[in-house]
């Protein structure tokens, strides 16, 4: 099992980023959504990636128009769609991987769609309840999130906005103001998915946020392999692996906590 993190919420984000940064390495963000390939597999991946060390973990909430997934996401959340699973499913997963004992700090990954039809209040509220440590929501940009920030504050959880390539200074910054945790970093333009190369622009990228922010900067959308996840983590404070596990998981649960392990290892 990982290193237990007792602090909840922002706190326990912001925990897992400093241990990161003691140990002089990123810190390794896996995700992973729930209901894929069934309910009973996705926690078990999950637990998977807690016991081989991941810092943080990204739980991902089925949704029918997934805008920012690649072609692998897509069909896996498509699946576990197909599974019936629901925005209250994944809240009430949460709270089952905290029954099994783990403390790994977990934010909750969707759309607005589904966040507003759950209810902002309701959803923030059982986020302190059962256990999530805060939000990822990439549809919602930061001058439009004021209601979901102010509760969000409230309960002391976390939120990262998205940050692109194209993003203006304006924005960045603003993204920059109002993240509570990390910063979350497309480290290409378009759809999630796994890439050959990392981008040459991506250190010019970092840098920019780098002049207007002390928020830990996390980058996802394209890390593929070991070799990638250490070249990032050279650069970045944390590393997000989507794609590349979802295929994993696909197959087994032991094939995805082969490939979360040399991740975590290579950081």
């Amino acid at each position: 099992m990982a290193t237990a993190i007792q602090t909840h919420g922002l706190a326990a984000i912001e925990k897992a980023f400093a241990q990161a940064k003691t140990e002089k390495r990123a810190a390794f963000i896996p995700y992973f959504p729930i209901g894929y390939p069934d309910y009973a597999t996705s926690l078990d991946v999950i637990t998977a990636f807690a016991e081989v060390g991941a810092d943080i973990i990204e739980v991902g909430v089925p949704f029918s128009d997934p805008l920012a997934d690649g072609p692998a996401i897509q069909a896996a959340t498509q699946i576990a769609l197909k599974n019936g699973t629901t925005p209250q499913h994944c809240v009430k997963a949460i709270g089952e991987l905290r029954q099994r004992g783990i403390q790994t700090p977990m934010v909750l990954m969707g759309y607005v769609n589904p966040f507003m039809a759950y209810g902002y209040e309701k959803l923030t509220a059982d986020a302190k309840k059962f256990g999530i440590d805060g939000f990822i929501i990439p549809d919602l940009p930061a001058d439009e999130a004021d209601d979901f920030q102010k509760l969000v504050d409230g309960y002391k959880l976390g939120l990262s906005y998205f940050v692109a390539p194209t993003s203006s200074p304006s924005r960045i910054r603003l993204a920059a103001q109002k993240s509570r945790g990390y910063i979350y970093l497309v480290s290409i333009t378009g759809t999630t998915g796994a890439k050959e190369a990392l981008p040459e622009e991506l250190t010019q990228n970092v840098a920019a946020i780098r002049t207007v922010t002390q928020h830990p900067i996390a980058v996802g959308f394209g890390v593929n392999t070991p070799n990638q996840a250490k070249q990032l983590g050279q650069l970045v404070d944390g590393v997000i692996v989507g794609t590349a596990l979802v295929k994993a998981g696909g197959k087994s649960v032991d094939e995805a906590r082969s490939l979360a392990a040399a991740l975590r290892n290579a950081l």
